[in-house]
Parts: C-alpha cells; structure tokens; sequence
C-alpha cells in the first residue's frame, strides 16, 4: 500500500506543473476572446455589415475565438483538470476494498464494515 500510495503522489504532483501551465493558456485565451467579444460587440459597424464581413473587421476576437475552439478540441478541458479526474478514477477502484484517497493522492483507510 505505501508503494502504490508513493507511486500515486508522484504522479499527480508531476502532473501539477503541467496542468498549470494549461491553466494559465486556458485562462488567457479566454481572457483574449472576451475582450475581443466585448469590441466586437459594441462596434456600431457590426450591425450594419455582413457576419464575415464584422469578423474580418476584428481579426483579435476570430483568431482568439478560433484558437480556443482549437484549444478545446485538442482536449484542453481535459488537461486542465487531469489531476481530479485520475484521483476520482482510483477512488472509484479502491472503494472495493474500504480505502479512498485525496486530491494529492494519500490513501485514506476506511474503518472495516462490522458483518453480525
């Protein structure tokens, strides 16, 4: 147990740094295509010209909104959030055998349930 409880925590702390860096690309790109959008949409112009026409005017909201639906299907919504879902994965096998761990991956032992 103290070895696959090792092994887990090495694991998810490695995958922290990276997760944080696809954190903070997540976080900007957003950032970039709300302001974008805010621009694009108080623009008088926007209503009076074509939809493509509005988008190649405010080429900072089509390359930031294109490279977050590009972010999302690399799977970025996946890697932001890859520590969670690999410790929800293990808790979901070792509620098997009584144990549970948390998000930085320790085992937590579970009392044995009293069979009378």
């Amino acid at each position: 147990l103290k070895a696959f409880e090792r092994r887990l925590t090495e694991y998810i702390a490695c995958l922290q740094p990276a997760t944080g860096r696809w954190r903070m690309i997540l976080i900007v790109v957003s950032v970039c295509t709300a302001t974008g959008a805010w621009n694009w949409l108080i623009d008088p112009e926007t209503q009076k010209v074509s939809f493509f026409t509005s988008l190649w005017n405010h080429p900072f909201f089509t390359i930031s909104c294109i490279t977050l639906i590009g972010l999302f299907f690399a799977g970025i919504h996946k890697r932001v959030v890859a520590p969670s879902i690999i410790a929800a994965r293990c808790r979901t096998v070792l509620a098997e055998y009584n144990m549970s761990c948390d998000d930085t991956g320790k085992l937590i032992l579970k009392p044995r349930p009293h069979v009378q």
